[in-house]
């Protein structure tokens, strides 16, 4: 697949295991301090990941890093039903993620690196007093970079609710920031 042009980002990303991608402008990417704090308190992971607050990038690292970029990748897992479904589809949408930051490296965009959903899982819950087990595949999550996914996603032209029940649908996103 040719990886030279923003055509073929898309189709990759569902051949690696999105199931919806679009290309959106770095602009269409929201970042806010409320969305870190959400995570630093509210999350049940907080303190689990070397990748999380306090060791994410803050919302103005992350705003000044999206501004380096033009374009940027998003990707969507899901919709799915039941917390039992969340791990796998986080884990496959983030797969597919890095895999594609890989490949637009190597197909010449240099500067391709990504923003998954959720805590990083690469290796299960870090130890946080020892150096990260896997450091080439660590990446931290959007809202852990202060994305606020919510108005990004809307940006992107796609919708997004809040999720109001366990039996509620859900999907996941991830951002590949490209050029």
């Amino acid at each position: 697949m040719d990886l030279s042009q923003q055509d073929g980002w898309c189709a990759r990303a569902l051949e690696l295991g999105a199931d919806a991608a679009v290309v959106v402008e770095s602009a269409a990417v929201v970042t806010a301090e409320w969305v870190r704090m959400k995570c630093l308190y509210g999350c049940d992971d907080n303190g689990s990941y070397r990748t999380c607050p306090p060791n994410s990038p803050a919302p103005d690292f992350t705003r000044r890093l999206v501004d380096e970029y033009r374009r940027a990748l998003l990707l969507q897992a899901g919709p799915v039903r039941g917390r039992e479904n969340s791990d796998p589809l986080s884990r496959r949408l983030n797969d597919a993620a890095y895999k594609l930051e890989g490949e637009l490296f190597l197909a010449g965009f240099h500067k391709a690196w990504m923003m998954g959903a959720g805590p990083c899982d690469v290796c299960g819950a870090c130890a946080v007093d020892s150096p990260c087990a896997r450091p080439e595949r660590a990446r931290p999550s959007l809202e852990g970079c202060g994305v606020d996914v919510f108005t990004t996603v809307r940006n992107a032209g796609w919708t997004i609710d809040v999720v109001q029940d366990e039996d509620d649908a859900y999907r996941f996103f991830a951002l590949v920031l490209v050029d």
